[in-house]
């Protein structure tokens, strides 16, 4: 029976995790309408679509004295480079055009490049832009602006530096861009101006776009890559399937962030005003992944202007950084059912890696400090199996004389608990409470940043990526490449196949040797997960091993 409940428990697992994982339901978050808001120069005109109605046609003056910068100018590219990272802009649109991480590298290799957030491709150029949306001229993306810079080279503790573009078409519309740059911040402050110096109204907004190339590759245990929404306080992610659907990612409301993330990193824009906005995310049958904002259309009369402010964020998802930015962008880091628990393992995992400066022993210690907090639980549960043993021959008995009467058998059963004091359910509760402390520390250690290219020791060079010792030339069943000999799971799976041979035979012995067959499915299971949690899992056996080993050996 005993046997039997730890099964169930340990498949209900499986399955909660799998559940967790990708049947988590999604809800629609509800349309807020925006009040409308009429200023003295500026008008803001509510409606249900990011595409604008099309202008009254309407000939707006010609205007000599006007700055008119025609699209024959040359395509620019400005580079910024600070101690974080280092950027490239282009004065068509404008836009960012590529990003390098400097505190992150490709791989392992301490001489390999700096991580680029955004991969060069063909299918994408532009990756985030601040687009003026109005149908009286023409796509913003195609428009030529001039800059005020051709670089800009932050020191550390310099003062932050402004990189300036400007566009006045030939109907008088003048569009100035400006983003700010720290030394010690990856947050980029945008400013977007637009200017109505004709005689006409000018209706439009501002459309803020995070386009990328989706990387093809399965999405890591807990890890999310997609776009990501948090509107009226409330986080919505779409995975790449997700946004097949464009109508189950329009949402309207009061959005503090938008954002496109990867397994470790995320690109976020914040705008100052957050009601009454838009946002679309979309996905082509190119694999590029389009996230859009749009504010409240307004209607600019002549010669007033509006002003609207984005904070930008290109960066790691660290949770310490991410809280730093503000507007809850800490908020996309999640780590599944049991954040709330997962989120102090994971500032308590980082703080002990301050003083160990390693965090495959910071993994070790965390697990020993979990051991020891359910160390009555577990002694506990040990300690009950080891009394039903010893009622087993009795309880035979009761069965063999009853088999026919399981009314009889079951009532016979539990005068023989109440007669030796034993709770067949104090076995597996124990196990109950642990599980959402193990499926915390689960989804911590496989989606951490922290952990992404740390080494332990020997062999194991990255906490974050399957440990395989070698490099084999050919393929090996249920492995994922690289091929190599996963030293640190076999090790894992021999101490669960320890682990099962001296806890205690309950029940059936059929089932006891069905349950000899649950290291090597568990062996097969992790073979693909980060080292890191590989590791704990070891640690944990080790641990269980030790105090089944003291169990046995004390008389009950």
């Amino acid at each position: 029976m005993e046997k039997r409940t730890i099964l169930a428990f340990i498949l209900s697992f499986l399955v909660f995790i799998i559940w967790a994982q990708f049947f988590i339901p999604k809800t629609n978050i509800p349309v807020n309408e925006a009040p409308k808001i009429e200023e003295k120069a500026v008008q803001v005109i509510k409606d249900e679509s990011a595409d604008l109605p099309a202008a009254t046609p309407e000939h707006l003056l010609n205007n000599t004295d006007k700055e008119v910068l025609s699209n024959s100018v040359a395509e620019k590219i400005i580079t910024i480079e600070t101690p974080l990272y280092k950027a490239t802009f282009t004065n068509k649109g404008p836009a960012i055009t590529g990003f390098q991480l400097k505190k992150y590298r490709d791989s392992i290799d301490p001489g390999s490049p700096y991580f680029e957030i955004f991969k060069e491709n063909e299918q994408v150029k532009n990756h985030v832009s601040f687009l003026y949306n109005n149908p009286q001229i023409k796509e913003g993306s195609d428009l030529f602006f001039t800059a005020d810079k051709e670089n800009i080279n932050l020191l550390q503790g310099q003062k932050m530096e402004t990189l300036q573009f400007r566009y006045t078409s030939p109907e008088g519309i003048t569009i100035e861009q400006s983003f700010s740059f720290s030394p010690d911040k990856y947050d980029i402050g945008v400013n977007v101006k637009v200017s109505n110096n004709s005689v006409n109204v000018a209706t439009g907004n501002i459309k803020s776009v995070i386009s990328n190339l989706h990387a093809q590759r399965k999405d890591k245990y807990y890890s999310f890559t997609g776009t990501a929404v948090f509107a009226d306080n409330d986080l919505k992610q779409f995975k790449p399937k997700d946004l097949e659907d464009e109508e189950d990612t329009d949402i309207t409301g009061s959005i503090a962030w938008f954002s496109y993330e990867d397994e470790y990193f995320i690109t976020a824009v914040a705008p100052e005003e957050k009601k009454g906005a838009r946002y679309i995310g979309t996905m082509q049958k190119t694999g590029v992944i389009t996230a859009t904002h749009f504010s409240e259309s307004v209607e600019i009369l002549p010669s007033a202007e509006i002003l609207k402010n984005y904070t930008l964020f290109l960066g790691p998802k660290e949770i310490k950084t991410l809280k730093k930015f503000g507007n809850n962008l800490d908020s996309a880091i999640d780590f599944g059912f049991f954040d709330v628990i997962a989120k102090p393992l994971h500032h308590v995992l980082v703080y002990f890696n301050k003083y160990l400066k390693n965090f495959g022993f910071s993994i070790i210690l965390v697990t020993i400090i979990i051991k020891i907090i359910f160390w009555p639980l577990t002694h506990k549960s040990q300690k009950s199996m080891k009394e039903m043993q010893k009622l087993q021959p009795l309880m035979a008995k009761i069965k063999e004389k009853y088999k026919d009467n399981r009314e009889m058998m079951n009532k016979e059963l539990m005068g023989l608990y109440r007669t030796y004091k034993v709770n067949p359910m104090s076995g597996c509760l124990p196990m109950l409470i642990q599980i959402p402390v193990f499926i915390a520390l689960y989804s911590v250690l496989s989606s951490a940043i922290e952990l992404r290219h740390e080494p332990f020791a020997f062999w194991i060079k990255d906490l974050s990526t399957p440990d395989r010792l070698f490099s084999l030339p050919f393929g090996i069943p249920f492995m994922e490449p690289p091929y190599g000999i996963p030293v640190l799971t076999l090790l894992m799976g021999l101490s669960m196949f320890i682990q099962q041979k001296m806890q205690p035979m309950v029940g059936d012995p059929a089932q006891a040797k069905i349950m000899m067959f649950m290291p090597i499915m568990f062996t097969v299971m992790f073979i693909n997960f980060p080292s890191g949690l590989v590791l704990y899992w070891l640690t944990q056996n080790i641990l269980s091993i030790g105090q089944q080993y003291y169990i046995n050996k004390k008389p009950v």
